[in-house]
């Protein structure tokens, strides 16, 4: 039951993260930063990717991924089809890993430290579903001020 519950979130939000950098009117606007706009919407997306690419794709489903967090961060101007192929990518390294995990796995302890913490699988889950949407909002909220 889990399983289906955590597809549909990240299905979802997911779906959701490729509306939004499709929404933008001007391509460049997704890569927008100022004094006080400090993360631009492509820059969280490739986070989003690149944090769920990591915890779920390389440490449970063994993917090889090798994440490169401050590229996230540092990356600009990389077209937009180009991050909703990475999107695409995303959406089917979460769900072949969830599909692939066994029910009984999600009580037990994740297999690396968390926030400098063990954590169950369940509990490592619900903390991406949950970066994943606060991020979503900024990237809506980001779009939506800068996109007029």
């Amino acid at each position: 039951m889990l399983k289906d519950i955590l597809l549909e979130i990240f299905q979802r939000d997911l779906n959701k993260l490729k509306t939004e950098i499709e929404s933008y009117s001007n391509e460049s606007n997704i890569w927008f930063i100022s004094k006080d706009i400090l993360n631009s919407g492509g820059n969280l997306c490739l986070h989003i990717n690149g944090n769920l690419k990591h915890f779920v794709g390389a440490v449970l489903g063994k993917s090889g991924y090798i994440r490169d967090r401050e590229r996230e961060f540092k990356d600009k101007n990389i077209p937009r089809k180009d991050l909703l192929k990475s999107i695409d990518e995303t959406i089917d390294i979460v769900n072949n890993t969830i599909e692939s995990i066994p029910e009984e796995m999600f009580s037990k302890s994740y297999p690396v430290e968390y926030s400098n913490k063990i954590v169950t699988t369940e509990n490592l889950f619900l903390q991406l579903a949950t970066h994943l949407n606060y991020h979503l909002g900024q990237i809506n909220y980001h779009r939506r001020l800068i996109d007029k």
